[in-house]
Parts: C-alpha cells; structure tokens; sequence
C-alpha cells in the first residue's frame, strides 16, 4: 500500500566500512558531534579507534566474530534488518523488536578496489579476493530503503552529508537520502559492470559477450550535441582509457563543444597512425582531414598539410605528433583554428597562443596506439551495432602488385602514406598523396568517381592559389577505402595525373579494372583489406 514518505529522519546509528579510507577523521568528527553511535569493521574500526572514537564492532549486532578472512561479517539479519525495516510498518517493528534488531540511520561504505586491482595488473586469484560481496549488499539495502536510511558510497559527498547534518540537527532529509540512493544504484552498476566486463572481455576472452556490460562516468556536460536542439555530455569509462581526447589537458580557450571533441577525435586517431614517424599534422573539418603532411620540422608539416585545402583548414582542427613549437604556433594562429592537439607544448608555443583566448589547446601527454584492440559502438534505432575497432594494417610484403608495371620505391611510400590517410576519411574516400603530402583528398560522396573528382579539382585549386605549375596530383599515388567498381573512377585518378594506385580489390570487374591500369601505364597495389568508414 502507498504509505507517506518520512521527511526528516535522526541519525542515530551509523555503520562505517571503508576499503579508501581518505576523509574518515573529519567523517567521524562530524559525526561525533551529533552523538551518532559508530558501527564498524575490521580496518576501518581499527581507525576509528585510533581517531578516538567510541566504537562497536559489527560482531555485536550480529553475535558472529567476522570469519573466513572477512569475507563473512555483516551478512547477517541484525544487519541488513536494521536497513530494510519498513519503520512504520507494524509487521516489521514487531519483528525487529523480537529478534533484537536495532535500526541503522546512515551507511558510508566504499567498495573493495576491484578496479584498481585489475589496472594494476594484479593476478587472478587476487582480482577475485578483491571483489565486494557485503559491501555492495548492504549499500543496496540502504538506498533501497531511503525512505528512512542515507547511502554514502563516494567520499566526495561525506562534506554534503555533514553540512545536512549541521543545517537539520543531526538528521538527514528525503531530498538527500534519494540523491544519495541514486549514486549509490550508480555505483554498484559501475561495480558490477567492472568485474562483468573483467571476466568476459579478460578472464574469458570475449570480444563480443553475450552481455555487454558498459558503465561510463560522466566526465563534463556539454553546451549541446552536434545542433543546439540537442543535449550532450562527455562520458569517459571507469578505469582510465588509453591516451587521447577525453582524458587530454585542456590548457587554454573556451569550453568544448560536441563537435569540438568528435573532430578532434578524428584528427588525433589519424595522428596516431604517425606517432613513431617524422614531424607530421593532421587538418581536421567536420570529422574529415582536409590536409595531412609529414616534414622535416612541425611548421614544415603544418604549412604542407595547410596547403593541401587552405579552405577547409579555416575553423577546423589541428593535430601534431611532436611538442608544439613557436614557429609552429605562430603558423596556425596566423588563420582562425578552433583546437589544437598536441603531445606536449614549449613556453614559447604556449605564450603564442595566450595572445587567442578562445583557441582550445589540448596536452594529451603522449599519443594513443593505432594498433590497440578495442569495440566502437554506435546506436541505431532500437539497439547498439558494436565492432571492433579498426586497427587494421598492412605490412609492406603483403602488398600485391597486379599491373605489368612494377611501383618504383617512391610510389610504394606514396602509395602507403595515402592509404593511411584513406583509412580515416569517411567513404567513399580517395586520396592523393605525393612525398608524405596529401594532394587532394575527396570524402563521402555516393559514389567513388566524384570522390576522386573532387580530390582532383581541391588539388587544382590548391595549385592555384599557391602559384604551383601544377597540381600536386601529377606524379602522385592515390588510395582508395574500397575497390573501384568501375573503371571510371580508376580513369578519373589517371585524368589528375596518378601514376600508381592501391586499393583492396576484390570486386568482379577486378580484371576491367586491371586492364584499365595497364592501359594507362598505372601500377596498382592491391591490399586485400578495406577500409570503410560511414
């Protein structure tokens, strides 16, 4: 029956069991002061005692000594008894009163570290010992029951519970006792979903289980999504993630936007592709790299890949693979740059970009490892489509030639470098790339002929506005996401003047395709291995 929820309730008694015991002397000071009776155990009542506090183990509630290395102490009734009673409820009173009950106003409880333990790449057999079965239980009960009972499970909210106490003498209100009771729901499914995902993905060996236990912490709540009509946030995962755009220091500029962190994303996984190479910069807009250059400084990268779609670069995103530098800072705040991504940054960088406020500089420490295993998720309308993600690569000798004409060395280069490149430009993609420079890149069109138009016509324009004698298409090799389906867009890489391809292959009209090279005087790598990336 629906019963009219307490406001206020007293605390009382209060049960303390902290594997993290930081925050527990001003805790229990403050608890001290509105003469609240301690319950605890093991460790943390050891501490308390060393703090002074008067304290009654959980052994007295429950007339067992904590055994089996404590891995039994307080599932008991006395226990979870005193958290689930349904206090004005006749039933329950009576059966609290005959067994001896006492009712417990407050839980602070932190979990056992099991996520800690397995980043620290702990064995197994201590990854197990290190998962909370009590702990979980009781903090269940307690928020369960906040009708009468306050959940702490993050150290963070022990000043919020204290300062309730101090504003209503020594109880904790309704209002309170929900909010707690949500973050501590939060915290067992985050628990739950650490050591779920432990087994499946490291114990067993899973890269798709059956369950997919996926638990993220918000890290920041954004202005808005991709439009102002829709809501956004930042959610980053429970145990730290591999280098890169979430967990990156933010050293200057305005906040970020949804779309601010999904280019830069793009522009750092392709940087990535480059992080053992020479000095290279990746040019991102709207998800897509407009310019990609290696060279032999930053500012020679930047300058290169800058004139590949000077356009495009305005307003977009720039990525480097070494610490920026002041010729390099000075060069890309010469037009307007939303963000800038870096490992690290000089004094004399840093200085140069003080001068721009509202340009966003991102320090991610280090870059992260194209080749890392990992899933992408994306959601569609009913579920999440799930894969791994594309770390794909292909080692020189797996490269196929088959046109009569034999690459030179410097047409592989080029060959690899675009193909690099393609992987990360959304399809259907066509990239020309000439001395680790991209001459031309054309994303996302429909069909693979206007994308290598497209490129083909950026490189022109490029050509153009820097007094080239011609575009940097001539001479260049080209890679494609997909194979051509059709000779035509091979033909419209031959009319922009490449002489090698690489592609995957694989379609029926191969052999057309082939014949089509050869008769163009091409070479043509066939990779095996395709790149789609919708």
């Amino acid at each position: 029956m629906s019963r009219a929820m307490s406001d206020l309730v007293p605390v009382r008694r209060a049960l303390l069991s902290l594997s993290d015991k930081s925050g527990l002397e001003e805790l229990a000071a403050g608890l001290a002061r509105h003469n609240v009776e301690l319950v605890s155990t093991g460790g943390t009542a050891a501490r308390l005692r060393e703090l002074g506090h008067t304290v009654r183990d959980v052994s007295e509630l429950t007339g067992f000594p904590e055994m089996m290395d404590g891995r039994v102490k307080t599932l008991h009734p006395n226990v979870h008894g005193g958290l689930l009673a349904v206090r004005d409820e006749p039933a329950h009173a009576a059966a609290a009163a005959e067994h001896g009950i006492g009712y417990i106003d407050l839980v602070v409880i932190n979990l056992y570290p099991f996520e800690r333990t397995v980043a620290g790449g702990a064995d197994r057999d201590t990854v197990i010992e290190n998962i909370d079965i009590g702990g979980p239980s009781m903090v269940r009960s307690a928020a369960k029951n906040h009708r009468y009972v306050a959940c702490v499970t993050d150290a963070a909210d022990y000043p919020l519970l204290l300062a309730e106490l101090q504003e209503k003498d020594g109880a904790t209100s309704l209002a309170l006792r929900k909010r707690l009771a949500a973050a501590a729901f939060a915290r067992t499914a985050a628990y739950d979903s650490a050591i779920a995902s432990w087994f499946a993905f490291a114990d067993q060996g899973q890269m798709l289980p059956a369950t997919l236990p996926l638990a993220m912490t918000k890290a920041s709540e954004l202005r808005y999504g991709e439009n102002p009509h829709q809501a956004a946030a930042l959610y980053v995962p429970q145990a730290r993630g591999p280098a890169g755009v979430a967990g990156a220091r933010q050293v200057q500029g305005k906040e970020l936007s949804y779309n601010n962190l999904n280019d830069a994303d793009a522009a750092l996984e392709l940087l990535s592709e480059f992080r053992d190479g020479s000095p290279a910069c990746v040019i991102v807009k709207h998800a897509n790299p407009c310019g990609v250059a290696e060279g032999a400084t930053l500012a020679a990268a930047y300058e290169a890949a800058f004139q590949c779609d000077n356009v495009s670069a305005f307003g977009g995103i720039v990525a480097v693979n070494r610490p920026l530098d002041g010729e390099t800072a000075r060069a890309i705040t010469d037009i307007f740059t939303e963000v800038v991504i870096a490992p690290d940054a000089e004094d004399e960088a840093l200085a140069v970009f003080a001068g721009k406020r509202n340009l966003r500089l991102l320090l991610t420490g280090d870059l992260p490892d194209p080749r890392r295993p990992g899933l992408m998720v994306k959601s569609i309308t009913g579920g999440l489509l799930v894969q791994s993600r594309d770390n794909g690569v292909i080692l020189p000798s797996e490269l196929k030639v088959v046109t009569r004409r034999q690459p030179t060395p410097q047409e592989v280069s080029d060959c690899r470098f675009a193909w690099t490149v393609a992987k990360h430009v959304k399809s259907n993609a066509i990239v020309y790339a000439k001395d680790g420079v991209t001459a031309g890149i054309g994303a996302g069109q429909m069909n693979r002929r206007d994308s290598a138009r497209i490129a083909a016509a950026k490189a022109r324009e490029a050509a153009e506005t820097f007094g080239w004698d011609q575009p940097r298409t001539v001479g260049s090799a080209v890679a494609s996401d997909a194979f051509f389906p059709f000779a035509d867009g091979l033909l419209a890489a031959v009319e922009a003047g490449a002489t090698a391809v690489i592609q995957p292959g694989g379609s029926i009209r191969d052999e057309e395709v082939i014949a089509a090279a050869d008769e163009a005087g091409l070479a043509m790598l066939f990779t095996g291995m395709r790149h789609f990336r919708h």
